[in-house]
């Protein structure tokens, strides 16, 4: 940091960012140890040779000099030779460090830093020509508070949307046939992902995180119009069960013809959706405004995880490990690999998430979770003031968390999965944190956050000596064999013989998933409004992937 103050009083002190390399020579961490010294204004000169210093040198003075023409080695020496006590170098480029070689490093006994060029025309137009400046390099906390706000979002968000999805996916199979009460009642289906859909997935990934490396400034834009449409469809579907309970708006659209309204939806439903389009509209205008758009920015996140773990469903553990295998490799691969192969020595992923140095549109990919830091750090100024954590690190730990309590309802384990997987998610994380900590660099998440929930439930389902209707998946009730006592199809007219009335026990973990006792019928048979007066009676239908418990075996052959 240079810390600029007036010569001739006035305004209080301002902080600005610059990039030294400590191997030339080294900063105090506080201000006031740093000597607050005369800028010399320079910057009509390179610095390249002595015919550019000035009759008089930079006695005690720190000049500012243009970049160019040569190197940082031959500007700092005649610096330091004319008497200067430090350097700063105007760049209009991307900062470097400014870099040489060991015996240049010894030669050398002041501290030369990089000044952006925008920084430079804000000194002289805030505190005019006549200023002083003192050099110096706070130290960085490990950890920010606001790691403490991400913690609680993923974790949360993990939590929520897996314990929403296998409740879901449960209470689908067990909810008894009722009369269409408007279309919003129709929840969507799940969506099963298979291995081919995985490694289309993975290749679509690592496609296009190479397109954005390459033309980041043309897709950048894209990824933000696709943000707005999927973040405000999700939070349609996260509010829309908390509107329906509401007691007013019941009232439909008239009868119409035009595309969706034909279904005459709810009045609360249609305000809603222009609500949830609202916020996706505020957001994406204001997106830049740093004070309080990642407020939008992560609630809208939050709800597009939660829709997307409730809509995307792991069939089998198999599948889970799979995902979570493959991503742990593209993960690692794209921080820890791709600095060898790059010509900058920057990780690809590292430099999609935050934006690259070089954009010229200055924008952010939308799809992460930012927090701004909440130290009181001078450096919260400069590199990266908000912490981030990917959608990715959410979604892919979370599908496995809701395949763990879909899991546990069906075989009745008391949620023992869930919540041991949920538990290893929050462990994972911190890990994550303390690693960032140490290596001060950006961490692969899913390198801590897959083996801690893989190896948790894989050790958990071993325990129980459960691993092989875990890993297939076989606990669930669609795979439940039809019971016994079942009428007999079309295709099987011949009845069942006295000695089939015993009803084999299930075995361990294929027990059906217990479902509510159906309401008492009444003596007529409702026709629903959709059928018209002229259509036949339904029959009751019973529970989806649910079979109703006989009262006694009398009766049960055909």
């Amino acid at each position: 940091m240079v810390h600029v103050v007036s010569e001739t009083g006035g305004r209080k002190g301002k902080d600005y960012c610059i990039l030294y390399n400590p191997q030339w020579a080294h900063l105090p961490h506080d201000l006031g140890k740093a000597s607050l010294l005369q800028l010399r204004d320079w910057t009509a000169s390179v610095l390249c040779s002595p015919p550019d210093l000035p009759a008089k040198g930079f006695s005690n003075q720190i000049p500012l000099v243009a970049r160019g023409n040569c190197t940082f080695y031959e500007k700092v020496r005649l610096a330091q030779g004319g008497g200067a006590r430090g350097l700063l170098i105007v760049s209009k480029e991307t900062l470097v460090p400014p870099g040489g070689n060991k015996t240049q490093y010894d030669e050398i006994g002041i501290p030369v830093a990089l000044l952006s060029h925008k920084d430079m025309l804000d000194i002289f137009k805030s505190f005019g020509r006549a200023v002083r400046v003192a050099l110096y390099a706070p130290g960085e906390p490990m950890l920010d508070y606001n790691m403490v706000i991400i913690f609680v979002m993923a974790v949360g968000t993990v939590a929520l949307g897996g314990y929403w999805a296998g409740s879901r996916d449960v209470r689908k199979r067990c909810m008894k046939h009722k009369r269409d009460d408007g279309p919003e009642k129709q929840e969507d289906e799940a969506v099963d992902v298979t291995p081919v859909m995985i490694c289309v997935f993975v290749v679509m990934c690592c496609s296009m995180l190479v397109l954005l490396y390459y033309f980041y400034d043309q897709l950048v834009y894209v990824i933000i119009g696709i943000f707005c449409l999927s973040s405000s469809t999700g939070l349609y579907s996260c509010l829309s069960p908390l509107v329906q309970r509401l007691p007013l708006g019941r009232c439909r659209v008239p009868n119409n013809s035009l595309p969706y309204f034909h279904k005459r939806p709810r009045v609360s439903m249609l305000l809603l959706a222009l609500l949830c389009l609202a916020v996706s509209v505020v957001w994406g205008v204001f997106r830049n405004e740093d004070q309080w758009a990642w407020i939008l920015q992560d609630a809208l996140g939050v709800a597009f995880c939660l829709y997307m773990l409730k809509t995307i469903r792991l069939p089998t553990f198999k599948a889970c490990t799979l995902l979570l295998l493959v991503l742990f490799v593209y993960d690692v691969f794209f921080v820890f690999v791709t600095p060898f192969l790059t010509k900058s020595g920057n990780s690809i992923m590292v430099e999609v998430a935050t934006g690259p140095s070089d954009s010229a549109t200055h924008e952010k990919l939308p799809m992460v979770l930012k927090v701004p830091r909440l130290n009181a750090s001078p450096l919260a100024l400069c590199d990266r003031p908000f912490s981030l954590l990917g959608f990715g690190d959410i979604l892919v730990p979370g599908l496995l968390a809701a395949y763990c309590h879909r899991f546990d309802i069906q075989v009745q384990s008391s949620r023992v999965y869930f919540v041991a997987c949920t538990v290893a998610y929050g462990i994972g994380l911190l890990v994550t944190f303390m690693a960032l900590a140490l290596m001060q660099r950006g961490q692969p998440a899913l390198l801590y956050l897959v083996p801690c929930t893989l190896v948790t439930s894989c050790a958990l389902a071993l325990w129980r000596r459960e691993l092989g209707m875990f890993w297939t998946g076989s606990g669930f009730a669609k795979d439940v064999p039809q019971s016994p006592w079942a009428p007999p199809s079309a295709d099987d007219p011949q009845p069942q013989k006295d000695s089939d009335t015993s009803l084999p026990r299930p075995p361990p973990g294929e027990e059906l998933a217990k479902c509510p006792p159906p309401p008492e019928q009444p003596p007529e048979v409702s026709v629903p409004e959709e059928t018209g007066a002229g259509a036949p009676p339904q029959e009751p239908v019973s529970p989806v992937g649910c079979t109703p418990e006989p009262t006694s075996l009398v009766g049960a052959s055909a």
